[in-house]
C-alpha cells in the first residue's frame, strides 16, 4: 500500500477530518486528527492531498487534520489490543467502530482483510 492509498482510506472511512480534537463521542487533544510523515516526500503528499480535498470542497468545513513528523510509535495498552475482536458487542464498537469497518469493506473491498 502506498502512502497516497493510505491517505485515501484515512480520509474516506476513518474519521471526520473537519472535527477539531474530537472523533465520534471522544473529545480532547488526544483525539485530534493527525497524519504522521517520516520524510519530506510524505509531508508534501499529505499536505497536497489535504489541499486538494479542501479545494474540491469534499467536506462542508475546512479540514483540520494536522500533518506532523513521526517522532516515535507506541503500542496501545494491552487492554486495547484487538479490542473490537474480543468485545464485538461493546456499544462503543457497535456504534462507532463497526460502521467504519463496514464502510472500509464496502469502499475498499480489495483492502479489507477479515
Amino acid at each position: 500500500m502506498t502512502y497516497g492509498e493510505l491517505l485515501r482510506v484515512f480520509f474516506s472511512v476513518a474519521l471526520d477530518p473537519t472535527e477539531l480534537n474530537r472523533q465520534g463521542p471522544d473529545r480532547g487533544t488526544q483525539y485530534r486528527s493527525v497524519i504522521f510523515y517520516s520524510n519530506d516526500e510524505q509531508k508534501h503528499i499529505a499536505e497536497a492531498y489535504i489541499a486538494q480535498l479542501d479545494q474540491a470542497k469534499v467536506y462542508p468545513r475546512k479540514i483540520v487534520t494536522q500533518v506532523v513528523p513521526l517522532q516515535a510509535f507506541y503500542d496501545a495498552e494491552d487492554y486495547h489490543q484487538n479490542y473490537a475482536t474480543i468485545h464485538p458487542s461493546d456499544p462503543y464498537i457497535v456504534f462507532n467502530d463497526a460502521p467504519k469497518v463496514a464502510n472500509l469493506r464496502k469502499e475498499f473491498p480489495e483492502l479489507y482483510n477479515k
